[in-house]
């Protein structure tokens, strides 16, 4: 028979063991739970690492670009240590935000900074089931963590880190803010930091216009943007989008069928690089960087420290108009593409091309200080290479990217053979200005400022030949009140050394060799007649001249104070000759040119306002009557060609010259401009609203034509003006006026030369009297 009491006991004892393994159970999970809050409170405390502080949470430092805007409010580019142009929420497409909830964060709106189930099922999956990282978590990382530990405890020590940031974000900022910030701060790569910048820079336009299928691919690259990039590994990414667009419809942000359709669209990708080479107005934009770095010395923030165009986020609102300076690179583009095939065919022959008029001696002195102002030279001297090294580097075959009018080329060639090959290239200058504020519109320095680092609007200055002759004229009609129409004589013209304090006379020619009869004055602008331009100067001096141009922002420090100076010697450059022809189309008044109209600050406080500086310099009468002198240029002269009127064979001119015939209607005044040898060729175009001036020419001025067919302005830089002024005027929204140039009222001198009786018409003529 059983004793009772041992059932008793072994219950008893039963019931103690259990009660063991419950206490034991509640006991270690007390310790799990007061371990976690220890590790919490300790790694809040920056015992695992620094934390961010309260007032870093509130303003989290972030590297903002500097973003520089055109007049009619596109974006030019951006200065940047990191890419990045923040946004704000409302600017976010509705779809872009549901898709990244959706991927990233599906309880997103039911969590304080953790999601508890989601944490669960990763640590009882062990993360093959998907992540348990919220948008706080990630933006905590991206914010305040250091790079990823490699070993299990750092990388559970940052957990903790990211757990407990993401909760102070929940409590410091909206969800709307913490999802703006998240975006604000993901790197896309390809210098597209931010949402925004990865907006324009694979899809070319703002955020908010982006669609459904474009803000997928974006969220889909948050998983990781180096692997699925759309430009490396497009069919890895579509695979990513479509499952974005999957948990899209999943949690109810799209239909069955929407979900169907558009994961049956293919990707289309607009990709469009903002790196400081690429893009639109790069040589505006290094323009403008020195602009902005005297601008910073002289104005400090309010604590006295200096401002960072790297990282500050200003906002710079220039003159530019982004559609006229599109339509100033094409013209550049297309011309001088065309131009460079003609070009390098005359060469073919050249034993030294691309440079004539020298000798093999000097062909080599060119190369030579080519050579030592070379990134090669410089860096190879900072390595302490010797002189002999260095040399002997460049005649090394390399592997090398090269420019050319077809695309960049892979080709392998000596450093030495590249120098000679760049060389051959001919550059051009382009600036574009409306006369009346002084406002820059288009400013293009070069044919590709990648390869081409020189600038030839500003920083360049080029003999200007012809394009002088209007300041000589200019000052004759101020000085003499002469009109278009009073006459003088073609033929030969001597000012005695003498006079011109020198040991020879000086005896100018004219070009095409004609020395006879009596031409107006605007014949002779128009036909360019160097004996016409020296007998003004004649009369006037050349310090008067002078003295012109410094009222009309010239630098004439290196301009000598020598008759010669009529035929165009003195060397200016696109930009001075721009604001000084502008003058003329403003009645007499100099506005100095402007780029920047307003600088901001990353809050929109502003920091900077132009204020116009102008000046009186030509009275309205002696301003007009220059223009009128000039639209004799395309009226009878070497700009006529503008009109669609060529002299001679035109066929002889079909492999040089783009876009003829242009067939203007509209009065333009202008003048073209060839120097000696034809190393420079100018066209200054103007229009009642618009001023464009237009440089063409070699690097070196021993790079040019061999005759004066090709290398005169009018076939060199006319065209450029031509083929910009034909989109222009295509573009309805820019209104560009067509119309005639503003006469002053009252006028007292003559201009049509019908009706003109003035004494010094027909056979008289201005007595030439030297005055210097």
């Amino acid at each position: 028979m059983a004793n009772p009491s041992k059932k008793t006991n072994s219950k008893s004892v039963e019931k103690t063991g259990f009660r063991k393994y419950i206490v034991g159970f509640w006991t270690l999970f007390g310790i799990g739970i007061l371990s976690i809050i220890i590790l919490f409170l300790m790694a809040g405390w920056g015992a695992f690492g620094k934390m961010p502080k309260f007032e870093e949470l509130e303003n989290p430092e972030t590297n903002l670009a500097t973003e520089i805007f055109s007049s009619d409010g596109e974006t030019l580019g951006k200065y940047y240590s990191e890419n990045r142009t923040p946004i704000k929420y409302e600017d976010l497409p509705n779809h872009l935000v549901q898709a990244l909830v959706a991927t990233e964060d599906e309880r997103y709106y039911e969590h304080a900074g953790i999601d508890a189930i989601g944490t669960m099922r990763a640590a009882v999956y062990l993360g093959s089931r998907g992540g348990a990282s919220t948008i706080p978590q990630q933006l905590a990382k991206l914010l305040f963590t250091d790079n990823v530990s490699q070993n299990f405890f750092g990388r559970v020590m940052q957990k903790f880190k990211e757990w407990i940031i993401a909760i102070r974000l929940e409590r410091q900022y909206t969800k709307e803010e913490i999802i703006t910030m998240y975006l604000n701060k993901y790197d896309f790569v390809y210098q597209a930091v931010g949402v925004r910048s990865a907006s324009k820079i694979y899809f070319n336009k703002e955020a908010k216009d982006l669609k459904v299928q474009e803000s997928a691919v974006l969220v889909a690259m948050l998983k990781n943007s180096a692997l699925y990039n759309p430009v490396r590994r497009p069919d890895l990414v579509v695979q990513r989008r479509n499952q974005v667009l999957k948990q899209m419809q999943k949690n109810g942000f799209l239909t069955s069928e929407e979900k169907d359709s558009l994961q049956a669209l293919p990707m289309k990708i607009e990709f469009t690089p903002q790196g400081h080479d690429e893009g639109i107005a790069t040589y505006f934009r290094v323009y403008l960087q020195g602009f902005m770095r005297d601008w910073i010395q002289k104005n400090p923030k309010p604590d006295g420290s200096e401002y960072n165009i790297y990282r500050d986020g200003l906002k710079i609102y220039t003159s530019i108009d982004s559609r006229m300076q599109k339509y100033a690179e094409e013209a550049v583009t297309m011309h001088m593409a065309n131009l460079q095939k003609e070009f390098n065919y005359q060469n073919r022959n050249n034993k030294t091309a691309p440079f004539r008029d020298i000798n093999e001696d000097e062909v080599e002195s060119i190369i030579n200080r080519s050579m030592k102002v070379s990134d090669r030279w410089k860096k190879m001297e900072a390595q302490g290479k010797s002189r002999e090294e260095i040399v002997k580097s460049f005649d090394k075959m390399t592997e090398m990217n090269v420019f050319s009018w077809q695309g960049i080329k892979d080709t392998v060639m000596t450093p030495r053979d590249s120098i000679l090959y760049y060389k051959s290239f001919l550059n051009a200058g382009m600036m574009s200005m409306t006369p009346q504020t002084g406002e820059v519109k288009a400013w293009v320095g070069g044919i590709n400022f990648k390869h081409f680092k020189y600038e030839h609007v500003k920083q360049a200055r080029r003999q200007v030949g012809s394009t002088f002759k209007p300041f000589v004229y200019a000052t004759a009609i101020d000085q003499l009140k002469l009109s278009p129409c009073d006459t003088l004589p073609r033929n030969h013209f001597t000012i005695e050394a003498g006079n011109l304090g020198s040991q020879n006379d000086w005896s100018p020619a004219n070009s095409d060799n004609k020395y006879d009869g009596m031409l107006t004055l605007k014949q002779a602008l128009a036909q360019s007649v160097n004996t016409i331009s020296a007998r003004l100067i004649a009369k006037t001096g050349p310090r008067p001249v002078i003295e012109l141009l410094d009222k009309l922002g010239v630098d004439t420090r290196d301009i000598p104070n020598v008759p010669s100076i009529a035929l165009g010697t003195a060397d200016m450059s696109v930009f001075e000759m721009v604001s000084a022809y502008s003058t003329f189309v403003n009645e007499g008044v100099y506005v100095k040119p402007v780029i920047v109209n307003r600088i901001e600050d990353k809050n929109g406080t502003v920091l900077y306002q132009h204020v116009p500086e102008t000046r009186d310099v030509l009275n309205k009468e002696s301003a007009y009557i220059t223009v009128n002198l000039m639209e004799g240029v395309t009226q009878g002269g070497s700009g006529t060609r503008l009109r669609g009127t060529w002299a001679g064979n035109q066929d002889h001119y079909k492999r040089a010259v783009t876009g003829y015939p242009y067939d203007f209607k509209n009065p333009i005044a202008g003048k073209t401009g060839t120097t000696q040898n034809q190393s420079d060729g100018w066209f200054m175009g103007m229009v009642p609203d618009l001023v464009t001036g237009v440089w063409v020419g070699g690097e070196d001025r021993a790079v040019h034509f061999p005759g004066i067919t090709y290398g005169q302005g009018a076939t060199m830089a006319l065209p450029i003006w031509g083929i910009y002024m034909k989109k222009v005027y295509a573009d309805d929204e820019l209104e560009v006026s067509s119309g005639a140039f503003p006469r002053p009222e009252n006028l007292s001198i003559e201009i049509d030369c019908s009706r003109y009786n003035g004494k010094n018409s027909d056979h008289q003529y201005i007595p030439d009297e030297l005055d210097f």
